[in-house]
């Protein structure tokens, strides 16, 4: 289905361990698709997963992402979260994060079409989700499960291309 990546140089913090995103192309509320991009750590930090979540609701926090409901970024043009779409690959950026997503073209055209992307910050560490594992849709759903989503950040992130 999917692969999911590990920021450029696979970001190792101590705290959070190794962040990762993944992304995919499914249907929305509204019947249309919606592309979804997920950052989440393997809880492979030097303190453990229970460091890593701690680490990333502080994150989540600290960037203005409530958990469990859902911020609109185009409301701020000062939000400090923001994803660039260009040349087949989607850039996410926040603070003590960067994070690059190979997209495939599913995922492209919803973005493309919607002019924005459902953006989740995961507190629940993932460790099977390794980068360059392939990840098949159960096992996707299965972590994208209501208490996942409970205890996440959410927000709408508006598409930006290099010319704005």
């Amino acid at each position: 289905m999917t692969s999911p990546h590990a920021a450029p140089g696979g970001i190792q913090q101590q705290q959070f361990g190794t962040l990762t995103v993944i992304g995919w192309a499914g249907e929305y509320e509204d019947g249309r698709d919606m592309a979804f991009l997920l950052a989440y750590s393997l809880g492979d930090g030097a303190d453990g997963p229970r460091a890593a979540s701690r680490a990333m609701r502080q994150l989540a926090q600290e960037v203005g992402l409530p958990m469990g409901e859902v911020v609109d970024a185009a409301e701020n043009r000062n939000f400090p979260v923001s994803l660039l779409v260009e040349g087949g690959q989607a850039v996410l950026r926040m603070p003590k994060l960067t994070a690059q997503y190979v997209a495939p073209p599913q995922w492209l055209a919803a973005a493309q079409e919607r002019g924005l992307v459902y953006f989740m910050l995961a507190s629940t560490p993932w460790p099977q989700a390794r980068p360059g594992v392939e990840i098949g849709e159960q096992a996707l759903r299965e972590f994208v499960s209501e208490e996942m989503m409970s205890t996440a950040a959410h927000c709408m992130l508006p598409v930006r291309g290099l010319a704005g």
